[in-house]
């Protein structure tokens, strides 16, 4: 699914290992069974490579992209019973071709396009206002944490939704995990930066690389949630692989994918979106069907593979857990 939004009109307006960008980790070493045998190197790889050095390159790059996930064997993850629906969960075909990644394009149909998103190497940098700055790997992040399955809804402010079951672990394990200062209240996330790899980037009216942000109370509480993966195996590309945020109580464009960065910080980050259009999408995005967005209402809500209509919740259904977060806070843009 994506950020899960943005509106189609936007398109206008510890210790870790520090590797060199060369060095793989041992994981990703290609299995003896795969790899040539002396013989057929000896006869024709080497010379091949003295005079084709970029197209060897581009052939590593390409076998990583097919090689398993490193992580593929935590999936499927137990199930998290304390998260339940009042829906059927979105069939996996229909949210693999249905996403926002406006890095690959600016329409619904993404999923070609993001599959030349490469995922490993992924490095995973948290700084700011933290103990002690660091860099881990993906791999080496996923497996410090305990994944769980989740199904969430979520709600897009185009006003349609979706249910889907996420794999991932909770956002409060990788808080705790960096260690923040009592000066930090926010976090900032960016996502990757490669006008190359990703050709929406070239487009200059937006601000890229994607930014998004929550207070520290928010990523704290225990519905955010770090998806690594969906329907039982890693994430697919389109969705945000490797990581990506999960935030069922606000709209969509707050869900940011691809994460590279987590900087703990004490001003308001300004994600994205809001830097694009603030009159139109604010920093909390907290899903209200009372207030409109300028341009439609959100009283109701497109069941999306359905054609069902349904009234939009308030918080999305997820009162229980997130209201108490907004307390004093009245006077703020809360909703869009």
């Amino acid at each position: 699914m994506p950020y899960l939004l943005g509106t189609e009109s936007e398109t206008r307006a510890m210790n870790v290992i520090r590797r060199r960008g060369w060095e793989l980790p041992e994981r990703l070493a290609t299995p003896e069974h795969l790899a040539f045998s002396r013989r057929s190197l000896l006869a024709g790889g080497a010379s091949a490579l003295a005079l084709a050095p970029h197209a060897a390159l581009a052939q590593r790059v390409s076998d990583l992209d097919k090689m398993p996930d490193p992580t593929a064997d935590l999936y499927p993850a137990k199930r998290n019973e304390k998260y339940v629906l009042d829906r059927p969960i979105t069939d996996e075909k229909i949210n693999g071709n249905y996403n926002n990644f406006y890095e690959f394009g600016t329409t619904k149909s993404v999923a070609a396009a993001s599959q030349a998103l490469r995922t490993r190497p992924w490095t995973v940098k948290i700084d700011g206002m933290v103990e002690k700055p660091i860099e881990i790997g993906i791999d080496d992040l996923i497996r410090k944490m305990t994944l769980e399955e989740r199904t969430y809804r979520h709600r897009c402010v185009e006003a349609w939704s979706m249910a889907i079951a996420w794999t991932g672990f909770p956002f409060a394990k990788l808080v705790d995990f960096a260690r923040p200062l009592g000066s930090a209240k926010y976090v900032r996330m960016e996502t990757f930066l490669d006008a190359k790899m990703a050709p929406g980037q070239r487009a200059t009216w937006y601000p890229w690389p994607y930014v998004e942000g929550l207070s520290l109370a928010e990523a704290k509480n225990e519905l955010a949630f770090l998806a690594t993966g969906a329907y039982g195996h890693p994430m697919a590309k389109q969705h945000g692989a490797p990581l990506r945020l999960a935030v069922p109580w606000k709209y969509g464009f707050k869900s940011i994918k691809s994460i590279v960065r987590f900087s703990f910080v004490e001003a308001r980050p300004k994600g994205l979106w809001e830097a694009l259009q603030a009159s139109e999408y604010g920093f909390w995005a907290n899903v209200n069907p009372a207030v409109p967005h300028p341009r439609w209402s959100q009283a109701t809500e497109e069941v999306i593979g359905t054609g069902e209509r349904r009234p939009t919740l308030l918080f999305n259904g997820y009162g229980e857990y997130v209201a108490d977060l907004y307390k004093g806070l009245e006077g703020e843009r809360l909703w869009a």
